[in-house]
């Protein structure tokens, strides 16, 4: 099961036995089950607002009375809102589709460390027609490719839906990220060892991560320029 199959059957019911044994299975289906779990939580805790145990009283007083009651009411009305406010900011910030603000390059490098020994020695030999059938989520399509396709697969990067795949071209192998976020421009950036360069492609980008030595830049404005849109 890929991971946004599993995300999608994890959402609309999480108590589905096959989740559990494909959460075993996988590390990222299991790290995404649990950020899920930890949302709940802090959901349920925000709701908890104490009631005052004489509110009862206050109600009733306030419809026989007029003094400074329907102030002190009101406070619990606001309590009520701002824990509604912070249950609807942390929603966002755990499902942050299209954040502009996203360091797209340094998500991508911190994307390609943390998978890297998960996916090493992969070989899917993977056709444009496989590629695209896991891009039409998302509405693109390649129309070709420059290069072999040894892996691919959804990902959640940055707290949003990608398409993850890595490929070898020119004699070197690039990591891929198509990401339903788009950049102000074209931007890299190096931490050294390797360089991620991100192009903008509609709503979206195209992000490939390689080594200094390598030729990253080019590659990304070759799948910039093959990614076109679709209907979903």
């Amino acid at each position: 099961m890929d991971d946004l199959e599993f995300r999608r059957r994890l959402l609309a019911d999480p108590s589905d036995p096959e989740l559990q044994a494909s959460k075993t299975d996988s590390p990222s289906h299991q790290r995404y089950a649990d950020d899920i779990a930890d949302l709940d939580s802090k959901i349920d805790q925000a709701l908890r607002v104490d009631v005052p145990e004489d509110l009862a009283d206050k109600i009733l007083f306030s419809q026989t009375t007029g003094g400074e009651q329907p102030v002190r009411q009101s406070r619990w009305y606001l309590a009520i809102a701002a824990s509604i406010a912070f249950v609807f900011g942390l929603t966002l910030g755990q499902f942050n589709w299209g954040d502009s603000r996203l360091d797209l390059n340094r998500t991508a490098l911190d994307h390609y460390y943390h998978e890297q020994a998960f996916i090493e020695g992969i070989n899917e030999s993977a056709t444009v027609a496989q590629v695209n059938a896991k891009l039409q989520p998302f509405g693109k399509a390649f129309s070709e490719l420059p290069g072999e396709v040894t892996y691919i697969n959804h990902c959640s990067f940055g707290g949003q839906h990608a398409l993850h795949m890595v490929m070898q071209a020119s004699g070197q192998v690039y990591t891929v990220f198509v990401v339903p976020s788009a950049s102000q421009g074209p931007a890299e950036k190096s931490d050294g060892k390797m360089r991620s360069v991100s192009r903008p492609v509609q709503a979206a980008s195209v992000i490939v991560v390689g080594e200094l030595n390598g030729q990253p830049t080019p590659l990304a404005e070759q799948l910039q320029q093959q990614l076109t849109p679709t209907a979903i």
